[in-house]
């Protein structure tokens, strides 16, 4: 099903389009265990066993909670699966979310990465910026970064993104390290990086949207309904076919903890938007 949103090079890798973001599997405020156990690692094998090679995942969920899902459910991983990770982040006691950017917080986070997730080596860490928790603010990431590259040439991390981040920013980094991706907040209401998107799809990097369908506030409109009523689909596959349809270097890591959830949102892969369509709902981001 889900080869029909087709495949892009990331990571010297093939993945499919649409991918699965474990965020969701913790506990409520992303924090804490899961409600349910075992409904958790039935979402994580039954994305695997639809065809999803692209997993999106990081220790400051819950946290450790879904990296051990992850390896409980998934290991030994099959070998074409990508697990991306992000680090520069860490929770407080109140499940506060607060930057961790010194270099043994960058090192410890790698360290409880590998461990939970039971890996000698990470295939993509992404390094979250939390200048401003909310979204990207400017700043040199230069300090992080190297410390990041420094881990890469260690052999603990093969490939570097980046998350919650300016061009600026991004222009600034690939004078420190190769850039594999960026993972920004995206979704057809929240289109600050238009350009940026284009940008990159012209150097072949990467694009993970986070909050592809509005995250903590799911996205509504009354054109993204009419759509979807015409397509005999739901709000949320017409947003997520929409994104597919923006630019080919965009990946999707929607979120669930739902099998049947779970299988609606890999059903956008066969959704075809007319351009009467998309210029609708493009009318909804301006």
């Amino acid at each position: 099903m889900i080869d029909q949103a087709g495949t892009y090079a990331f990571a010297g890798r093939k993945v499919k389009r649409l991918g699965y973001g474990a965020m969701q599997l913790a506990g409520p405020g992303v924090f804490g265990p899961p409600r349910d156990h075992d409904q958790a690692l039935a979402v994580l094998r039954a994305a695997v066993a639809a065809g999803v090679n692209h997993l999106d995942t990081s220790d400051f969920y819950g946290p450790h909670v879904t990296n051990r899902l992850i390896r409980e459910a998934l290991s030994p991983y099959p070998q074409d699966l990508l697990i991306v990770t992000k680090i520069g982040a860490r929770r407080g006691d109140d499940a506060s979310w607060l930057p961790a950017f010194a270099p043994d917080e960058l090192a410890r986070a790698v360290d409880d990465n590998l461990a939970n997730l039971g890996l000698e080596a990470l295939d993509v860490v992404n390094l979250r910026l939390m200048f401003d928790v909310h979204g990207p603010t400017e700043g040199s990431l230069a300090a992080p970064l190297k410390a990041v590259a420094d881990l890469q040439r260690q052999g603990l991390v093969r490939h570097i993104g980046l998350s919650n981040v300016t061009r600026t920013q991004f222009e600034e980094a690939r004078e420190i390290a190769e850039i594999v991706c960026v993972q920004n907040q995206y979704n057809l209401a929240h289109r600050d990086d238009d350009a940026f998107i284009d940008a990159l799809a012209a150097e072949g990097v990467a694009y993970v949207p986070f909050f592809p369908l509005g995250g903590f506030s799911p996205l509504q409109s009354a054109t993204l309904s009419e759509v979807a009523a015409q397509l005999d689909a739901t709000p949320m596959q017409v947003a997520l076919a929409w994104l597919l349809q923006r630019s080919p270097n965009i990946l999707l890591i929607p979120g669930t903890a739902s099998v049947a959830h779970l299988h609606e949102n890999l059903a956008a892969a066969s959704l075809t938007l007319s351009q009467d369509a998309v210029t609708r709902l493009d009318a909804i981001g301006r």
